[in-house]
């Protein structure tokens, strides 16, 4: 079984055919998927959609794209919309300094405080990071020292020094379609740097679509391709690497719930 650990099956793109989507993903072996939060004013679309399939869940959080037009957002509020069974993170939340839609002060202001709610009940936390890298240590390495939290860094496409200073702190990393891609080499290397207790697989979709998708539109029966792309890089089966980012995501997102034909074998 593989999970996908980071999707967004609210977006309009997957809207008109989201029962076979969810479906082919489970004929492709993608047994559970994450889907995740953007906006906390459409908190309710996306938690609608993990209500509506047993083998999705999501997050609550606010993009650092969306830092700047959002309502500031205390980690109370967070912690209050995550009590629901189907929510099982915070976030996506983090740094974007590629595109800066939102001020910096206003992303690192709503960063933090999902990593307070991270901090304070022991969801775990993803983490958007592009263009950052230097401010992205610094704040998680303050934090850090603030009390430890669980997280992950999703979509990972940064430097070497990132992944092994998060890996340090004890977050995850999640590799999407990008390791695939023909030119993703230094991406490649850092992969095989990771150890493979600290992946996961994701799909970010509808974005990213692996190859041989590339450009079309992503879904989560396409992680089998990511997949197995990180395994090669890994130097490990693919089966291999399937049940270790499994083991890995339900040991970091607690709250979730191991599908029974899974956790038997």
């Amino acid at each position: 079984m593989l999970v996908d650990s980071h999707c967004h099956l609210d977006f309009p793109d997957l809207a008109d055919d989201l029962d076979e989507v969810v479906a082919r993903a489970h004929r492709a072996g993608v047994g559970h998927m994450l889907t995740i939060c953007t906006h906390v004013t459409r908190f309710e679309q996306v938690l609608a959609v993990a209500r509506r399939f047993e083998t999705v869940d999501c997050t609550v959080g606010i993009h650092p794209h969306e830092a700047g037009s959002e309502p500031e957002t205390s980690a109370e509020t967070l912690m209050a919309l995550a009590r629901d069974p189907k929510v099982i993170g915070f976030g996506e939340t983090g740094l974007d300094f590629f595109y800066e839609h939102s001020p910096r002060d206003a992303q690192e202001r709503s960063f933090r405080e999902h990593i307070r709610a991270a901090r304070d009940t022991g969801l775990p936390v993803v983490i958007h990071t592009r263009d950052a890298d230097a401010d992205m240590i610094r704040i998680l390495e303050e934090e850090h020292r603030a009390g430890p939290f669980p997280g992950l860094i999703h979509c990972f496409s940064s430097g070497p020094e990132l992944a092994h200073r998060a890996v340090a702190l004890g977050l995850m990393i999640s590799i999407s379609g990008i390791v695939t891609f023909k030119k993703a080499d230094a991406l490649r290397e850092t992969v095989r740097e990771i150890p493979l207790s600290h992946l996961l697989v994701e799909t970010d979709a509808p974005y990213l679509a692996p190859v041989p998708k590339r450009g079309k539109r992503n879904e989560p029966a396409f992680t089998a391709f990511t997949a197995d792309v990180v395994a090669q890089v890994k130097g490990i089966p693919p089966a291999d690497l399937a049940a270790a980012t499994t083991d890995t995501f339900f040991r970091l997102f607690t709250k979730a719930r191991r599908p029974a034909a899974a956790a038997a074998e």
